[in-house]
């Protein structure tokens, strides 16, 4: 995460730089009709600048309140050392596509026609439950 927070500065000063460099050019070239800058591009480029700033200001906060170095930081760390248990799913079941279907089914509901909804919610319930519920019942039941 170092290097991110390091990376991250670099861009906003370069972002700083353009910043700096495009007023001065826009400026001087004549681009406006009163001889001034060109506004839009000057207030794009700034902005570049601060947001890439306030993600490197948030990283090394992140960075120093996390205590150690992540494993991605060291050098002689193994690929396995940043692989945590991020749960169990299984793999054969039907429930999660019923209920991304019926979150479409929702969707298109609010774009055509409000009464879609109502059997995009009731789809979604069952396939809700169907989830939750599935190592309880049939070959898996517990």
């Amino acid at each position: 995460m170092r290097a991110n927070v390091v990376l991250f500065w670099i861009l906003a000063g370069f972002f700083a730089v353009a910043a700096a460099i495009y007023i001065v050019w826009t400026t001087l070239s004549g681009i406006e009709a009163n001889g001034g800058p060109e506004w839009v591009g000057l207030v794009a480029i700034s902005l570049s600048a601060v947001l890439a700033a306030f993600i490197a200001f948030y990283l090394g906060r992140v960075h120093k309140a996390q205590g150690a170095e992540l494993p991605e930081d060291r050098l002689d760390a193994n690929i396995d050392d940043g692989d945590p248990e991020l749960g169990f799913f299984s793999p054969w079941s039907w429930w999660p596509i019923m209920l991304a279907g019926s979150a479409a089914l929702l969707f298109l509901g609010l774009a055509v026609g409000f009464w879609i909804s109502f059997i995009a919610v009731g789809v979604g319930v069952i396939s809700l439950v169907g989830w939750v519920y599935e190592y309880y019942r049939g070959n898996f039941a517990r």
